[in-house]
């Protein structure tokens, strides 16, 4: 006869493996010197206040058995890369509320530093190898510049692992949607990649929010133009 205990972990060898999380997400602020003081502030305490939306707080909590990890950095130059949230497990409100504060509470390490948005994607894929398994791995990347220091973009990809991986954009500024377009053009990847467009830096908190319900609700197929208001 069978024990107990070897039928347990027959059963347990024979049930799929699941991941530890449905969603993996990286947020990523640019701080460059093109980004001054004020700006800095809002689109930080912007993204504070957009994880404290209680259509946020849902959007994070819709699965309670498979919840969403959560990580952020800034990043400017090419070493410039400062973690404002090491990687936490969104299981109830109170975690939520807690990266939110960490994130809001966080200081600006530099403010002289060019554009490395090449180095800021290497950065961003490493941080995987440290966070739980999910179901899937997406990169937010936030700016208001074109690459102007290191690799681009396409090198990174070339060069770092990016499997599973989906990089979105929110592309901040310039009336001709320039950003957007370069955005579109050279940063984002992967299956319903897309990007929001913010008008200016007083305009990011409503990109970020639109942006975050995005890609909390799943995959989205094509890319998005400008955001609706």
């Amino acid at each position: 006869m069978v024990s107990l205990r070897l039928a347990s972990a027959l059963i347990a060898l024979a049930a799929p493996a699941e991941a530890g999380c449905r969603l993996a997400l990286v947020l990523a602020l640019d701080v460059s010197a093109s980004v001054d003081t004020i700006e800095d502030g809002l689109q930080r305490q912007g993204l504070a206040r957009v994880l404290r939306l209680p259509e946020i707080e849902a959007a994070f909590l819709a699965i309670p058995d498979r919840p969403v990890a959560l990580t952020a950095f800034e990043w400017s130059g090419r070493y410039q890369q400062d973690m404002l949230l090491d990687w936490r497990l969104i299981e109830t409100p109170e975690d939520l509320a807690a990266a939110a504060t960490a994130i809001g509470t966080s200081k600006r390490g530099r403010n002289d530093m060019p554009t490395a948005l090449g180095y800021a994607l290497g950065f961003a894929s490493g941080l995987f190898r440290e966070g739980p398994e999910c179901d899937s791995r997406k990169i937010d990347v936030s700016g208001d510049g074109r690459n102007n220091e290191g690799f681009p973009p396409d090198s990174a990809y070339d060069a770092f692992p990016f499997e599973r991986i989906t990089v979105n954009g929110l592309a901040i500024g310039s009336s001709d949607r320039e950003m957007a377009n370069y955005y579109r053009r050279d940063l984002i990847r992967g299956p319903g990649a897309f990007v929001i467009e913010a008008k200016n830096f007083a305009d990011f908190e409503r990109a970020m929010r639109l942006k975050l319900l995005r890609e909390l609700e799943g995959p989205v197929i094509g890319m998005a133009g400008p955001a609706a208001p």
